[in-house]
């Protein structure tokens, strides 16, 4: 786009557009994963990724591509988007069942985070050598190979109650997936936890220049030492959570790794050293693997199945939040400067874990245990895909 336009508002509007299906149709999607096979809605969101990669390439090679054609694959990716995802993150456990749960999102995360430190490196790299044009059909390419992979997939029986929900009016899937959230207490709190440290956090990725040229005196190559530091912390959370044998699954968990999250964030916007910077860096990449993972955890194993979609659905507005709590970030740091914006962000953060605390006692006191989910007890010969020792 920024080589079409010239324009860094162009480009950032074909980015949010990329993420506003996310708000528009999450909801939506959770309740699809429900009333469907998610194996197939998967299956059909990755067949779709990798045409609309191939049609985007397609134009690309021919000289054929103009902007608009960026804004509606990127708003139809995105789209995909939001009904893959919560068919993938409640597929996770279908597959591996309760007792390997925590450890499996541990892996999913830990994946998502070496994505996300490697995949620009590598299209850069794909750009380089054989074009833009080469980087959107080796995306299509890995699409089609994770639907193979997606297709060879055993998945349980679908229980009664999943069948049952087929023959409910859509809307009142939405509806009935919605007042189970707000009604739960257990699961309003971690939906709290999970959207409000996110919003008010995240946003120091993108206010991460400021730290790296006005506060350090660096340029992009230290910029990209933090963002590499932040995520060498995240992999080795997610190591760390996975590699752990435990029996329960405790709320207060949750509660320390958010206060730890803004603790370390506001280490990091204090800072005014490069090593005390990347000690909070590695820190803030820790704790906001670790406490996402085990909130994500918690919401699966309290969700029944037939319900297990919805509630992730509302889980993963976070990632259409985050780019509202960038916005303020950005408005912040434009009036008050880049450290004491991202200050008051982190002490925000903590606000919101320390009022949902005070407000919830008996959170702090919640204790699941890693038991066997129905599907696994009716189907005895269904076995994990990996084994933890």
């Amino acid at each position: 786009m920024y080589e079409l336009t010239g324009s860094a508002l162009e480009l950032g509007l074909a980015t949010a557009l990329r993420g506003l299906p996310m708000l528009f149709f999450g909801i939506l999607a959770g309740a699809v994963a429900d009333r469907s096979n998610r194996k197939s809605q998967l299956i059909v969101a990755q067949v779709t990724n990798a045409i609309l990669n191939v049609i985007l390439a397609t134009l690309v090679l021919l000289h054929r591509v103009q902007p608009w054609h960026v804004y509606v694959t990127g708003f139809l990716a995105g789209t995909v988007q939001a009904f893959q995802q919560p068919a993938r993150q409640t597929l996770i456990s279908d597959i591996v069942g309760a007792r390997h749960l925590l450890n499996a999102l541990a892996l999913n995360a830990m994946a998502l985070n070496v994505a996300r430190a490697l995949g620009p490196a590598a299209a850069g790299l794909l750009i380089a050598f054989i074009g833009a044009h080469g980087s959107y059909y080796t995306q299509a390419a890995m699409f089609m190979l994770a639907t193979l992979w997606t297709v060879q997939m055993a998945m349980p029986a679908r229980s009664p109650e999943a069948a049952a929900l087929r023959r409910e009016p859509f809307m009142r899937s939405i509806v009935a997936g919605l007042a189970f959230v707000v009604q739960e207490r257990d699961i309003r709190t971690l939906m709290i936890l999970a959207h409000g440290p996110l919003t008010l956090g995240m946003p120091y990725m993108s206010l991460m220049p400021i730290f790296a040229k006005d506060v350090l005196h660096g340029g992009a190559r230290l910029q990209g030492f933090l963002l590499t530091i932040i995520g060498i912390g995240s992999v080795l959370g997610s190591l760390g959570v996975a590699s752990m044998r435990r029996r329960y699954s405790y709320g207060h968990s949750v509660v320390v790794g958010a206060l730890a999250f803004g603790i370390t964030l506001f280490g990091f916007a204090s800072a005014r050293d490069l090593m005390l910077s990347s000690v909070c860096a590695f820190g803030v990449g820790v704790c906001v693997v670790v406490y996402q993972t085990q909130n994500q955890t918690l919401l699966q194993l309290l969700a029944p199945r037939e319900m297990r979609g919805r509630v992730m659905s509302i889980f993963l507005l976070n990632r259409g939040l985050v780019p509202l709590g960038t916005l303020v970030g950005g408005v912040l740091a434009e009036h008050l400067g880049g450290p004491l914006a991202l200050q008051i962000m982190s002490l925000a953060v903590l606000g919101v874990v320390v009022v949902v605390s005070l407000l919830t006692p008996r959170f702090l006191k919640l204790r699941i245990e890693f038991q066997l989910f129905k599907h696994e007890i009716q189907n005895p010969n269904l076995k994990p895909m990996f084994k933890l020792k």
